[in-house]
């Protein structure tokens, strides 16, 4: 009987955990509301520092996000440095010498513990929350969306996966919808995403194939392009991936209707077939409410893609390390 009893009260004690914690809880807006009211507004506050001392800073900050949620979910994979058990995303072609922003990371994550007088917020989440306020702060109250929240770290990273399910610049149309898709994301994702590519700036390396060997450009942008990204060398050379990469507009798209996308990747999601992904184009670069618009929506959606909840993963005491 007293087995019995015993696992009985067991049982019970599990049912209520379950409900307590929940294993796999559905992301709020107000998340940090109760245990630490404080926490976005200091984030918005550190990541507008940052884009003070760098504007440049915010695009970084955008595409972190980005290259965290398409590989495995986001879940603050992509601010792990290697161990000895795992190598991290970071030196993954897609990353390597490419990606930025951890120190600001670390910045958001020093300011956040202290004042939540503890490891609260996670990695993941300031990843979001960065993102949306980068864009916010260079393109207006129009891109301003409530971040759902409640996102755990990972404890692994995988140098495979970020080579495996990120988008190159390279890629055709096809590729590029096919690389959405197996994420959960459509064509108007695809799209609208790219739109991302308003702020920031590309390295040489990625764009030096189209403004040698493409045919779909304009003739003049590449030629001055040439001066900045020579055939042999210069990799790390920059160029704006738009006319106003401080701001988030739609230049853009604008751009994409005269042959002058800086990536190969961009300039597929327009051809001047009437395809629906030029439709899309055309909308986004003539009225900037149907961009901000349908923008927020996909970054809201990409940001739900697996994210680890409840009892899974941890709250990182370190963002490049796990606890």
């Amino acid at each position: 009987m007293a087995s019995i009893s015993q696992s009985l009260l067991v049982l019970v004690l599990a049912t209520f955990l379950t409900f307590m914690v929940p294993s796999n809880a559905h992301l709020s807006a107000n998340f940090y509301d109760k245990v630490c009211p404080k926490a976005l507004p200091i984030i918005r506050s550190v990541v507008q520092r940052a884009i003070s001392r760098e504007q440049r800073i915010g695009a970084s900050l955008l595409r972190l996000h980005f290259h965290d949620c398409f590989v495995n979910g986001c879940d603050g994979s992509v601010l792990l440095d290697d161990t000895r058990n795992f190598t991290g995303e970071k030196t993954a072609l897609p990353n390597l010498n490419s990606i930025r922003g951890f120190e600001v990371v670390d910045e958001i994550k020093e300011a956040v513990d202290k004042a939540c007088k503890g490891h609260v917020v996670s990695c993941a989440d300031i990843l979001a929350t960065a993102a949306r306020d980068s864009v916010a702060i260079l393109g207006g109250r129009n891109l301003w969306y409530s971040v759902l929240l409640g996102r755990r770290d990972a404890r692994t990273a995988s140098k495979d996966a970020a080579n495996t399910n990120l988008p190159a610049p390279f890629f055709s149309f096809s590729q590029l919808l096919r690389s959405f898709k197996s994420h959960g994301m459509n064509l108007k994702d695809l799209v609208a995403l790219s739109g991302g590519h308003t702020i920031g700036f590309a390295r040489c390396s990625t764009f030096r194939d189209r403004i040698y060997n493409d045919t779909n450009i304009n003739p003049t942008f590449a030629a001055s392009l040439r001066r900045t990204c020579p055939r042999v060398g210069g990799d790390s050379n920059l160029a704006p991936l738009d006319p106003t990469p401080e701001n988030v507009d739609t230049s853009y798209f604008k751009e994409l209707l005269c042959k002058k996308g800086l990536l190969h990747s961009d300039q597929e999601l327009y051809k001047g077939d009437d395809s629906e992904s030029d439709k899309l184009v055309k909308l986004y670069s003539m009225n900037p409410f149907a961009f901000a618009n349908d923008f927020k929506a996909s970054m809201i959606k990409m940001g739900n893609l697996k994210p680890l909840t409840g009892r899974k993963g941890e709250i990182r005491r370190n963002c490049r390390r796990v606890n």
